[in-house]
């Protein structure tokens, strides 16, 4: 105890209650938790992201992707309101050792939690992959890289190789038989060799045990069904009536007939705009001239759709040997049984290509 001494006299010192800087201290202490977490809040959980219109946004992150890249493509795009406050909690979670590439979709409203732990997760969100109508491997791989990270060049740079051609069982002709015209889901970062071992898993579920039963009816291999099929997709966009000129075709097969389709001969010369087969196309000197030369060409001249592939396996035989577009212009065929009457039905469509100004 300490005493205090004054001319009145000698009294006692209270010594201060150790309670007291307890009770302060756990006050400071509260204080500082509160400026704390009331940081961390601003930082962590306050709304930190922004888009146009409040609308989802699709964000890519390339395979090869840097946070540095990362962080460019948030803030080109103004998906940021307080960039300080996304790199502090960025680092706090390691993200930037942590970059998973792929398609993000970003939402309005998240804050800094939500986004890292979605970038982190990788948890992207698959493309529709969609590709119809295409005439070749390069169209067809132009298409998809638009679609997915995989570049063009790289599509067909494997589907040109020995080894991947050999796995497969295909040759350069028959390297597009194995795309089947639809819409796949797929990741965005699927690289071309990826995308062509989902594409030959596609084509090995299409050609099923029923398909496969009525090729080997026809006596034809899968190349070759489609093949024909490609050949029947240039010659009509009609469904209704590709099973009817499947038919005239391998009726001409059975026979030894040459096929003489127009379609091939245009394939072969490369020349798209052609509209009007004349006769000084015929001999042109090209495996793929169905003119000059006997059965199948050595490969598809197209990419055909699943209808054109199933109308050859269901192929309708009605005797027909002969067709010609209807001079109605229509898009439709007329059938023959003989040349006489379909030389009647080809002057009929050549005057109305003549009445059109259509003479190549």
């Amino acid at each position: 105890m300490t005493y205090y001494h004054s001319k009145y006299g000698t009294y006692k010192r209270k010594k201060k209650s150790p309670s007291k800087y307890i009770k302060w201290g756990i006050l400071l202490f509260i204080v500082l938790a509160i400026i704390v977490g009331y940081f961390l809040y601003q930082v962590v959980y306050k709304v930190n992201v922004w888009t146009p219109e409040g609308k989802n946004i699709s964000i890519y992150i390339p395979s090869d992707a840097t946070y540095d890249d990362v962080k460019n493509i948030l803030y080109e795009k103004g998906l940021i309101i307080h960039r300080k406050d996304f790199e502090w909690w960025a680092g706090k979670k390691d993200y930037p050792d942590l970059i998973k590439p792929g398609r993000y979709i970003i939402e309005n409203g998240m804050n800094n939690s939500e986004l890292i732990n979605l970038l982190r997760s990788g948890n992207q969100v698959p493309v529709m992959v969609t590709f119809n109508n295409v005439r070749d491997i390069y169209q067809m791989a132009g298409k998809v890289s638009k679609q997915i990270e995989a570049d063009s060049a790289s599509i067909v740079n494997d589907l040109m190789s020995p080894e991947v051609l050999s796995s497969m069982g295909l040759t350069l002709q028959t390297n597009s038989i194995i795309f089947i015209p639809d819409s796949y889901e797929l990741y965005w970062n699927t690289s071309a060799g990826a995308f062509i071992a989902r594409m030959y898993d596609e084509y090995d579920k299409f050609w099923n045990a029923e398909r496969l039963e009525k090729a080997e009816k026809l006596d034809m291999s899968i190349a070759e069904v489609v093949t024909l099929a490609s050949i029947v997709q240039k010659e009509t966009n009609k469904n209704d009536e590709k099973a009817l000129i499947a038919g005239v075709y391998i009726n001409r097969l059975n026979r030894g007939w040459r096929l003489q389709a127009d379609p091939t001969l245009v394939y072969a010369i490369g020349d798209y705009n052609i509209k009007r087969v004349l006769n000084v196309h015929k001999n042109f000197d090209s495996p793929y001239n169905t003119y000059k030369n006997g059965g199948l060409p050595p490969g598809p001249i197209c990419i055909p759709s699943k209808s054109s592939i199933d109308a050859v396996l269901e192929n309708k035989n009605e005797g027909y040997l002969y067709f010609c577009a209807k001079d109605d212009l229509s898009g439709y065929h007329v059938f023959a049984k003989t040349n006489t009457q379909h030389n009647r039905n080809a002057r009929k469509y050549q005057k109305a290509l003549d009445k059109m100004r259509i003479y190549k």
